[in-house]
C-alpha cells in the first residue's frame, strides 16, 4: 500500500480569515486532521481552522499530545509518541493535515514531528501560515522594518536586555513580561504589545506603561528603534 502524505499547515495567529486558500483546501481534502493537543475541544488551532472550514466537524481528529514543558527528555518522549501515531495512519495511506498555530517554520512544535517523519522516509510538506508577529504589526497599524532596518525575532528565553541592544526592530515572543518590561524601561525605549492577536479577546497596548504583568502566553512585544 502506498503511504500517505503529511502536511504541517499553519492556521495563522487567531483570525480564521487570515488562513490561506491552500490551508483551507488541504483541510477539506484531508482524510484525517491531527491537532497538537490531548483534548481536541481545547485546541486553539482546531478552533481557528473550524471558523474557516465548517467541514472540519465531519473530519476524523487525531489528538497528539505536545506538552509545553522544559524537561527535554519528557518532550522528546512525547514527540516520538506523536510521530509514531502519525506514522501509523500514514502507513494506512491516509492524507493527514496537522494543524499548527501561526507558521509551521516559526517556533512550531509540529516541526519536531516533521523532522522525525521526514527522516524516516515519509512524504511531509510545510504549508505557510501568517506568522503572529506579522499579524501583530497589522493590529498595531505599523511596519516592522523599512529600507535597511534590521528585524530580530527573539524568544523570551533569550536575555531581553541583550536582545534590546540589537539595531532595528525587536519582536519578543514567549516573554516573561515583567522582565521584558523592566529591560525596556531601563533602556528608555518604547514598546507596544498585542495579546491574543486575531482572537475575540485581543488586547492592544500602545506603550510599555499600559502592559500588565500578567498576560496570555500568546502575547507579542514590539520594540522599534528610535528614529534619529
Amino acid at each position: 500500500m502506498k503511504k500517505g502524505k503529511l502536511y504541517g499547515v499553519g492556521v495563522g495567529p487567531g483570525d480564521p480569515e487570515l488562513m490561506t486558500l491552500k490551508a483551507v483546501r488541504l483541510i477539506k481534502e484531508a482524510d484525517l486532521i491531527a491537532v497538537p493537543h490531548r483534548d481536541k475541544n481545547k485546541c486553539l488551532a482546531l478552533r481557528i481552522a473550524s471558523g474557516a472550514v465548517p467541514e472540519l466537524d465531519d473530519k476524523e481528529i487525531l489528538e497528539i499530545s505536545m506538552p509545553m514543558i522544559l524537561d527535554m527528555k519528557k518532550r522528546e518522549m512525547a514527540y516520538k509518541a506523536g510521530a509514531d501515531k502519525l506514522a501509523k495512519v500514514l502507513d494506512e495511506g491516509k492524507t493527514v493535515v496537522f494543524l499548527t498555530l501561526g507558521d509551521p517554520s516559526v517556533f512550531s512544535t509540529y516541526y519536531y514531528l516533521h523532522e522525525k517523519l521526514a527522516a524516516a522516509g515519509y512524504d511531509c510538506e510545510l504549508v505557510s501560515g501568517v506568522p503572529s508577529f506579522c499579524a501583530v504589526a497589522a493590529a498595531l497599524n505599523t511596519s516592522l522594518c523599512q529600507d535597511k532596518e534590521e528585524l530580530h525575532i527573539i524568544p523570551g528565553v533569550f536575555n531581553p536586555d541583550k536582545a534590546l541592544a540589537y539595531p532595528g526592530t525587536k519582536v519578543l515572543m514567549k516573554n516573561d513580561i515583567p522582565t521584558t518590561k523592566n529591560a525596556v524601561i531601563e533602556r528608555g525605549l518604547s514598546a507596544m504589545m498585542v495579546e491574543n492577536c486575531g482572537s475575540a479577546d485581543q488586547h492592544i497596548y500602545n506603550s510599555v506603561e499600559e502592559i500588565p504583568d500578567e498576560v496570555s502566553y500568546f502575547s507579542v512585544v514590539v520594540v522599534k528603534e528610535e528614529k534619529k
